[in-house]
């Protein structure tokens, strides 16, 4: 049967009771069906892929818009030889308990290389209960990793990434809204309460800035990223299908800066393209369709001159959106430029 009518409701759930988490529904199966893993940052480092996912855990703590059920308490790191091969969990990397200044909520992370030393970069709420983004290190792609005593200055809200370009430059991007708090940084420091652009209003961005050399700073105060249509003109607040919610990601091919991520309360990984790691950037597409479960997060990567989507869903907790698995599936990059949007259900069901 013809999937194509069933994609919203799989993504809402509706269906479970009479489908579940069977296997033929979902286009690609968990890399590793033994732990709740989400928000996969995927590099490859000496030739291993090496992926950074939040670890998902049942903390017992009511679900709420702020995402306040999401209260992960540390980070394994996965890797695998190749894409389909075995993937070995090499456990604890990083645990809430050895960060100084962390207080909860270790959310989506994200790591790096330069000169042998790998830097993970993790956002997590402080004893103010404002979340801010650390870096520990270590001298192993897979851990274990040493926070540094305090957050990194000048970076703050959630999803931070890194992307690291053919100069050798590397800027770091973040910020989500909603629990992310980035909305509450409009002012240009941190106030407790959300103040959001009214729907006509330019769109809340995420911020980069470059990375000093020893990746444990900030090299410049963080500026918006701007993304808009094909007019020129930034997103508005109002346009949820395409504006940015959170989980921003970087990549280059063939040399255009593609800029990808979630749309959160429409539940699409999209992307838009620009000349320059600050941008602008133009929306351009969507990548993928949603998941099964509320959240959407991703990361894209080559290896051995192929590309890959990493990204998420809760087909093993059976829709339970706090308890998330890690997926994988190519990636394609048209002849124009344009990405390929991926359904994450199969087109015939058996």
């Amino acid at each position: 049967m013809r999937l194509g009518f069933l994609v919203p409701l799989l993504a809402s759930g509706a269906l479970l009771a009479t489908v579940g988490a069977q296997a033929p529904w979902f286009l690609n199966q968990p890399l590793l069906p033994g732990i709740y893993t989400a928000d996969p940052s995927a590099h490859v480092f000496g030739g291993r892929i090496y992926v950074y996912p939040s670890h998902d855990i049942d903390a017992g703590v009511p679900q709420d818009d702020l995402g306040s059920h999401f209260a992960m308490r540390d980070y394994h790191v996965l890797s695998m030889d190749r894409i389909g091969g075995p993937v070995r969990d090499h456990g604890v990397a990083l645990d809430l308990a050895s960060v100084p200044w962390a207080k909860r909520q270790l959310w989506a992370p994200d790591a790096a290389e330069r000169n042998g030393q790998y830097y993970l970069y993790f956002p997590a709420k402080d004893a103010q209960d404002i979340f801010r983004i650390g870096v520990a290190v270590s001298a192993n792609p897979a851990g274990p990793f040493k926070a540094e005593a305090t957050p990194i200055e000048g970076a703050y809200s959630i999803d931070p990434t890194v992307f690291r370009d053919a100069d050798g430059t590397s800027y770091l991007y973040f910020g989500g809204i909603w629990g992310g708090q980035l909305q509450r940084w409009s002012s240009g420091r941190y106030e407790a309460k959300d103040v959001y652009p009214a729907d006509g209003a330019p769109a809340l961005m995420p911020k980069v800035a470059r990375l000093r050399d020893d990746m444990r700073q900030l090299a410049e105060p963080a500026r918006d990223v701007v993304i808009t249509a094909a007019d020129g003109t930034p997103l508005r607040a109002g346009d949820n299908a395409r504006r940015f919610f959170e989980a921003a990601w970087l990549h280059r091919y063939n040399g255009t800066y593609y800029l990808s991520y979630s749309t959160g309360d429409t539940h699409f990984l999209v992307y838009a393209t620009g000349d320059s790691p600050y941008g602008p950037f133009t929306y351009r597409g969507r990548i993928l369709e949603p998941v099964l479960g509320w959240t959407t997060h991703h990361s894209i990567v080559e290896v051995e001159g192929k590309w890959f989507l990493f990204y998420h869903d809760t087909q093993l907790s059976k829709g339970q959106t706090h308890l998330r698995n890690v997926k994988v599936t190519p990636l394609v990059h048209r002849p124009d430029g344009t990405i390929e949007t991926i359904v994450p259900y199969r087109a015939t069901g058996r």
